[in-house]
């Protein structure tokens, strides 16, 4: 992908250099990003301005929307096909495949009748002293060291501070790197399941692809267990999509529940899906546990068709490696609400996280690290301005660390939270940085007053100094956090202080903006 990428922005290529292509783009993306579908877009621009021809409007497909990507997919790939038809003819012997009759599975589970005499179950993982550096294919199983709870007994949400031992891992990290963790399934959810489904959790396996090409999921190990495939790769947790009920539609042998399942698998029913699947977040084994006579039905080989595997998930590493060596620290938001089910919704990853008890014995949990989006200037006076709500102060305490240890002291940090008693992150620690003029720390306390101060509000407080520091003395801005309202909303005061302290116009702030961005001087880390 990437050569392809390469290929079609070389600037020496003729306009007429794809005159005879016809394509169309579809993208997937989430608008709650300020870049949304950018790559989609960008694409479709591009193949335009070398000569192709468009059979379709760019279809951008938004995960933010209430019925999901499919409610600009599905109108975009019915004209799409009625297009692709009408230019390429299929064969007249060549057979539609049937509605209801579904595609042979990927992989075939062959049922062991006794265990293998050698060799035993395990996930591959990278061990201590390895020449190789931790992967999602070996990941390093880190012990943890602590959990603690660091939100005040009376907030609403549990944050912890978990710490991993990461000695002889031969992991190495810099500010701003982000570690990927590797959840489980709770052990009550896999008995669940496996009871739902008529399972043997104990039952040995090998798994066979059917096709040459295709290769077995690295994460398995082989033979495997069906506890083991349930627990550490199937996504029962996951809220299903409209592929899922379409294959289980094909699968149910029930014919109310076949009914009910082509249902909302069908375009004409997404919003009945949304109301049962979407807005509840319904999970693929509550939806199981609701189709119990097909769900006893769903033969194994199609197991890992119906059910996507476990995505690790990211966190910024909250620590630096010259301060905690051989540790490496994150700050957990553990994920809980409540929606019109009984049983409250949990986040899989952090909920996993906050339920291991290192005191209770050993915990080893599967890790390995990626280089983040946010990189800090060498430089050692560039001044460095970080605005990090809540947990996204994280990555910015281990550029604190890491900077202080390297004698960079112009540290400024705009942390905001709701009571100072209660998620006040690192207090002590930044309260002792501030009394060695190595760090200049500006809280916003939302709920401690009558009207709600937000970090926005403290920075428009502080223009003088913010337009300072940026126009002056070249300092670079870095954004961490929620992606929901708060980056538009710092950026909307970055533009107020333009204009008020800096004396621009509306356009040339704007323009001021753009260029902080695009030299790196401007740099965000946010999720949804």
């Amino acid at each position: 992908m990437k050569n392809f990428w390469r290929f079609i922005f070389r600037k020496k290529l003729p306009t007429t250099a794809l005159c005879q292509m016809e394509f169309a783009v579809l993208g997937l993306g989430d608008s709650s990003y300020t870049k949304f579908n950018f790559v989609a877009k960008k694409l479709h621009r591009r193949l335009l301005q070398l000569g192709g021809s468009a059979l379709l409007p760019v279809c951008l497909g938004d995960d933010q929307h209430e019925l999901g990507p499919d409610a600009a997919v599905d109108p975009w790939l019915r004209d799409l096909w009625d297009r692709v038809l009408g230019l390429l003819p299929p064969p007249p012997d060549l057979a539609e495949i049937p509605p209801g009759v579904p595609l042979p599975s990927k992989f075939t589970l062959l049922f062991l009748q006794e265990a293998p005499s050698t060799g035993s179950e395990g996930q591959r993982v990278a061990h201590p002293g390895s020449q190789e550096p931790p992967s999602e294919s070996k990941p390093f199983l880190a012990p943890m060291i602590s959990n603690q709870r660091v939100t005040g007994p009376s907030h609403f949400q549990d944050v912890r501070l978990i710490e991993f031992d990461i000695s002889g891992s031969g992991i190495s990290f810099a500010a701003g790197d982000v570690v990927l963790i590797q959840p489980s399934n709770s052990a009550a959810h896999v008995q669940q399941f496996c009871q739902v489904l008529g399972l043997d959790p104990d039952q040995l396996f090998t798994l066979q692809p059917r096709e040459p090409d295709v290769s077995c999921p690295t994460r398995l190990p082989q033979p495997c267990s069906m506890r083991h495939l349930v627990s550490h790769y199937l996504d029962i947790a996951s809220v299903p999509r409209r592929s899922f009920f379409e294959l289980l539609a094909c699968l149910s042998l029930h014919e109310l529940e076949r009914e009910k399942l082509l249902e909302f698998s069908s375009a004409q029913g997404q919003e009945e899906l949304f109301e049962y699947c979407n807005r509840p977040r319904r999970t693929i084994l509550e939806v199981l546990c609701d189709f119990p006579h097909t769900a006893a039905a769903i033969p194994p080989d199609y197991l890992l068709d119906l059910i996507p595997a476990i995505r690790p998930r990211a966190f910024s590493i909250a620590s630096s490696m010259l301060a905690h060596p051989s540790r490496l620290q994150i700050l957990v938001a553990v994920v809980q609400f409540q929606t019109r089910l009984k049983e409250p919704r949990r986040g899989l990853c952090s909920s996993w996280l906050a339920s291991l008890d290192p005191g209770q014995g050993p915990v080893r949990v599967p890790l390995w690290v990626r280089p983040g989006s946010l990189a800090f200037p060498e430089t050692p006076y560039t001044p460095v301005i970080m605005v990090g709500p809540g947990t996204g102060v994280a990555p910015f305490r281990a550029a604190i660390q890491e900077r202080v240890a390297q004698g960079q002291t112009r540290n400024f940090l705009f942390f905001g939270c709701r009571w100072r008693d209660q998620d006040f992150y690192w207090e002590t620690e930044w309260q002792e940085l501030e009394t060695r003029d190595c760090l200049t720390l500006v809280p916003a306390f939302s709920r401690e007053q009558e009207q709600k101060v937000y970090v926005q509000h403290r920075l428009r407080e502080l223009g003088s100094l913010v337009w300072e520091l940026l126009d002056r003395q070249g300092a670079y801005f870095y954004l961490a956090g929620n992606a929901k309202s708060m980056p538009a909303d710092v950026s909307e005061a970055l533009m107020s202080i333009f204009q008020e302290n800096g004396g621009l116009c509306s356009p040339d702030a704007a323009a001021y903006l753009a260029r902080l961005q695009r030299t790196q001087r401007f740099q965000t880390e946010t999720w949804a």
